[in-house]
């Protein structure tokens, strides 16, 4: 499916300096350098928030301009949408600030997708969670449930692009059901699949166990009463 890299930047392999620079203070970068662009909200904020983006991407991390400024296009139609619905509201400085503020925040997760590998980033966030593991949570399913989200999500709009493309080459462009049928049935049999996998690696059967055996004797016992 084409465009799934361009929709969430995914690991350009490199060796510039953010390349190598360790996960962690790489997120209290574009944390710390996002955080205040989104409440402060000023012009002069928002407008250096996405310099600093901008520069950090193309020297930085060493990647062409036409591929940083590539990771706004599929959020454009919704920016503008906020531009004009902030400016009618708000004025022309929110036309510019909430939009901007929103493109600060997509720069600086596009900047950590591209310049640290999945494994690694999949690896961060379960250290992050883990002190909640003794709320019950469990990290790993965690990092599994995201790792199948983010690869959910471009086969899923890569399917719709496809499709979209063989209606308009029949000739049915003007038919949804050309296109959201398929598309539903797609998504079915990517999550059987997906099912399908995770349970030939045993997982899940650890809480099936865990569901038959509260419901074993408890429940024959009800079932005899």
């Amino acid at each position: 499916m084409r465009g799934h890299g361009q929709l969430l930047g995914l690991y350009v392999p490199g060796q510039s300096l953010l390349h190598r620079t360790p996960l962690v203070l790489k997120a209290l970068l574009c944390v710390g350098a996002s955080t205040p662009v989104v409440l402060i909200r000023q012009p002069l904020a928002t407008g250096a928030g996405l310099v600093l983006f901008l520069l950090l991407m193309t020297l930085g991390a060493r990647l062409p301009l036409r591929k940083v400024l590539g990771a706004l296009v599929p959020a454009l139609p919704v920016l503008a949408l906020l531009a004009l619905y902030s400016g009618f509201t708000r004025g022309v400085e929110a036309a510019f600030v909430v939009p901007g503020g929103i493109a600060v925040c997509i720069l600086a997760a596009r900047l950590l997708t591209v310049t640290t590998p999945g494994q690694e980033l999949l690896d961060g966030l379960v250290r992050l969670v883990r002190p909640l593991r003794r709320l019950g949570a469990d990290p790993e399913r965690f990092a599994l449930a995201l790792s199948i989200m983010v690869r959910s999500i471009p086969y899923l709009v890569g399917s719709l692009s496809d499709l979209r493309d063989a209606a308009k080459a029949r000739g049915l462009q003007r038919s949804p059901r050309a296109v959201v049928v398929p598309v539903a049935v797609n998504a079915v049999a990517y999550a059987q699949a997906t099912g399908q996998a995770l349970a030939a690696r045993g997982l899940g059967e650890h809480q099936h166990g865990e569901d038959d055996k509260e419901d074993g004797p408890d429940a024959v016992g009800q079932g005899r009463a």
